[in-house]
């Protein structure tokens, strides 16, 4: 959205880019930077300890806001909280299991698939039917995906890839969860709850999994530590730029994610081939056109 200037006599140039707009960009750097780093973390940690540590900090790091409310937490919240964080703990562990095995910026280009699945979801589920356009996104990405798995033998996606696929029904349940109860909840108390509940679920399972603690490497606790920093602050930064920034200029925003994380995965050797580029463009396109309005124009006299 536009920074409103001051009204002059004179019609003065429009800012295109306003400090929240700049901020958002930001955080879609440090969102695509965030697949090459849990990629390497991946060499030397399993997916559920990585998960846990960075949720576990994410959620001290929210501890201090949501403190001075903590009492009034309701049972509404917490399953609220609960179910938000399992959608979270889900979409993320998935995706950082298959961060093993496939490079960050095909794990980025199908992540952001998520973006057109999730109008379909709340026609499912909230009965809320999904413009025309969303249904467009859906086929573009299908597309894309396609592309994307075409350099495997039979079009076929491979462990990596089909993990991924799933992990963006999770976090697309996640933002359906989200929608669900906003408004009426209280977010620092639900945020509270939805970050631990995800570091909770990571720790808890890795016995029942057969995950052992991996040796102590600076490498995954400073990654660990980070993403949970970087977590928390662009949440913050979200909430707060779009405050003025429509939804759909924030989404077509965000639509950069894929894109820097294919730029920071090409500068560290990742080189994908033709077919993948082009199928990680349609995602793109999907994402950007599943967030399209066209309205009629009223008649006018």
């Amino acid at each position: 959205m536009l920074h409103n200037a001051a009204l002059d006599k004179s019609p003065a140039p429009r800012l295109i880019i306003g400090r929240p707009e700049l901020a958002l960009i930001g955080i879609t750097v440090l969102w695509g930077a965030t697949f090459l780093i849990v990629h390497h973390a991946m060499q030397q940690s399993g997916p559920l300890f990585f998960v846990g540590m960075r949720f576990g900090t994410a959620a001290l790091l929210a501890l201090p806001l949501a403190w001075p409310v903590l009492r009034g937490l309701t049972a509404r919240e917490l399953l609220a909280g609960s179910m938000i964080g399992l959608g979270i703990f889900c979409g993320y562990t998935l995706q950082t299991w298959a961060l093993q095995t496939i490079s960050s910026s095909t794990s980025a280009f199908i992540t952001a698939a998520y973006v057109p699945l999730v109008p379909i979801l709340q026609w499912a589920i909230l009965r809320r039917r999904p413009r025309w356009t969303s249904w467009v996104g859906v086929a573009l990405a299908f597309a894309g995906l396609i592309l994307i798995a075409a350099p495997r033998e039979g079009l076929s996606l491979g462990k990596g890839e089909a993990l991924t696929l799933i992990s963006t029904l999770a976090i697309a349940l996640e933002i359906i969860f989200i929608s669900l109860w906003a408004g009426k909840v209280d977010i620092a108390r639900v945020t509270l709850v939805q970050l631990a509940v995800t570091s909770l679920l990571a720790f808890g399972l890795m016995a029942p999994m057969g995950e052992a603690i991996p040796p102590f490497s600076w490498t995954v606790i400073l990654s660990a530590c980070g993403l949970g920093a970087m977590t928390a602050l662009i949440q913050f930064v979200m909430n707060w730029a779009q405050r003025t920034v429509s939804p759909t200029r924030a989404t077509l925003i965000y639509a950069g994610e894929p894109v820097w994380a294919g730029i920071l995965g090409r500068i560290a050797g990742d080189r994908q081939p033709a077919t993948a580029l082009a199928g990680a463009l349609l995602i793109i396109a999907a994402v950007i056109v599943s967030e399209l309005k066209f309205e009629r124009r009223g008649k006018t006299n």
